[in-house]
């Protein structure tokens, strides 16, 4: 069987840089491939006009440029539109473009799959099949900017990391893909603090991101502020305690200044009672943050049922009364599967 060939985008700019070097060629010919495949989108070698024949044919040789193209769509009665994309080895992730009176939203995967097994989560019942690359998860974003634009006639604005698998389980990448993102000269140029990045929580990488001076916006998916219950519907955090979690908040704000946005879907009789609300406060007060209220979206897979709305709005003004900051997202797209926590490919 033929070896296919690497992807281009999968090299580093050392990397590039060493290839043209070994060739001859002089050090400006990085500059003009790299305009060609993160700003101008090229699909092939032949379309880099500014290329001699020669080297577009050794290009060509050496190297493919995988492009994650559209393989399905479905159009939900608010104008949201959930993608399939298909990536080059086949592999199918998804992903939602989501409109509102002022934005243009744009969700993206960062796995096929996932491992972490949340129970309200349709992605959590799927296998994870394989980390994204970071050009994979770029193609998404440029993809769903060039439908922004052709579908309501306005320029995406935001980025939500929320898609298909956990971020922070493909840390490279998804970094790698923030830059390319928000890379004024070799990208999209889109502002980091119009870019949300969403965790289940992964403690040791929430510190890291911190470190590492993470530039956008960050959500934690929080669901329960007790061990006892989160544990219930998040798995992973058995290794990954509330106190850890705390912790590693504190670290991620004191190196960054960013607020964090907590996250917390209600399930009727579970997570949704006064005691719920209080430890949710609680727990919002230990680092500056602000609470998103979330709708449960039914999956077939679990029996969950959404908190009613006289029970969310008691749970609010429970929260507010002890003044945290508190928005209730409304679903968008869950007549086609593509709200909050119901990606999955039901056929591959």
């Amino acid at each position: 069987m033929e070896t296919p060939l690497p992807d281009i985008r999968g090299l580093s700019k050392e990397e590039l840089a060493g290839w043209f070097a070994e060739r001859g060629e002089p050090s400006f010919r990085l500059k003009q491939v790299n305009e060609w495949l993160w700003e101008r989108h090229a699909t092939a070698f032949g379309d880099m006009t500014n290329l001699g024949k020669e080297l577009r044919a050794t290009l060509a040789a050496h190297f493919c440029i995988g492009q994650v193209s559209i393989a399905t769509e479905q159009r939900s009665r608010d104008g949201s539109i959930k993608y399939g994309f298909r990536l080059a080895d086949g592999e199918l992730v998804e992903g939602v473009l989501i409109p509102t009176a002022s934005r243009v939203t744009a969700c993206v995967s960062s796995q096929s799959g996932c491992s972490l097994s949340c129970k309200f989560c349709a992605t959590g019942y799927m296998p994870l099949k394989r980390n994204l690359h970071a050009y994979e998860i770029f193609d998404q974003v440029a993809t769903l900017r060039t439908r922004a634009l052709a579908e309501y006639g306005r320029p995406l604005t935001n980025i939500v990391y929320m898609g298909m698998g956990e971020p922070l389980l493909n840390y490279r990448n998804v970094m790698e893909s923030i830059q390319r993102v928000t890379s004024a000269e070799e990208g999209l140029g889109m502002s980091a603090r119009r870019i949300t990045l969403s965790t289940a929580g992964i403690a040791k990488m929430i510190r890291k991101l911190g470190d590492d001076g993470f530039r956008c916006e960050f959500a934690l998916s929080l669901h329960a502020a007790t061990d006892a219950k989160r544990s219930l519907i998040m798995p992973i955090n058995e290794s990954n305690s509330l106190e850890a979690l705390t912790d590693a908040l504190l670290h991620f704000y004191d190196r960054t200044g960013t607020r964090i946005t907590l996250e917390y879907i209600v399930l009727q009789d579970l997570n949704d009672g006064p005691e719920d609300a209080e430890a949710l406060l609680q727990f919002s007060r230990v680092v500056p943050s602000k609470i998103n209220i979330i709708e449960y979206n039914p999956i077939a897979e679990a029996g969950f049922v959404n908190t009613g709305a006289p029970r969310m709005e008691a749970f609010r003004t429970h929260l507010e009364r002890g003044g945290a900051i508190v928005n209730v997202r409304r679903s968008r797209g869950r007549d086609v599967d593509g709200a909050c926590g119901q990606l999955a490919i039901k056929e591959r």
